[in-house]
């Protein structure tokens, strides 16, 4: 089992940077799959991007590719998300998942406004 922190998130003008981090506890984080999803009010919570566990992995909604990066320290037992060129539709509760075999795990998720 592993719980996942979320940190990171707050104001930023459009046009700014963020990192989102999400911390795991528990044993063998480097074999899980991690992902960040968000959820704006009123919508689906939907992907944003995912890493393997081996860093050569990753994927991106097709919307922040670009502007998004996800990366995994895994001696820190950490993923981060690496947010530029942010734009108010990408302003959403951001969650962060992992996953090994069966259900996810979910984080509480970190909150990201993203100001015109």
């Amino acid at each position: 089992q592993v719980q996942l922190v979320e940190s990171g998130g707050g104001l930023v003008q459009a046009g700014g940077s963020l990192r989102l981090s999400c911390a795991a506890s528990g044993r063998a984080f480097s074999t899980y799959a991690m992902g960040w999803f968000r959820q704006a009010p009123g919508r689906e919570r939907e992907f944003v991007a995912a890493i393997g566990w081996s860093t050569e992995n990753t994927y991106y909604e097709d919307s922040v590719k670009g502007r998004f990066t996800i990366s995994r320290d895994n001696a820190k037992n950490t993923v981060y998300l690496q947010m530029n060129s942010l734009k108010p539709e990408d302003a959403a509760v951001y969650y962060c998942m992992g996953q090994r075999y069966g259900s996810p795990y979910w984080g509480q998720g970190t909150q990201v406004y993203v100001s015109s």
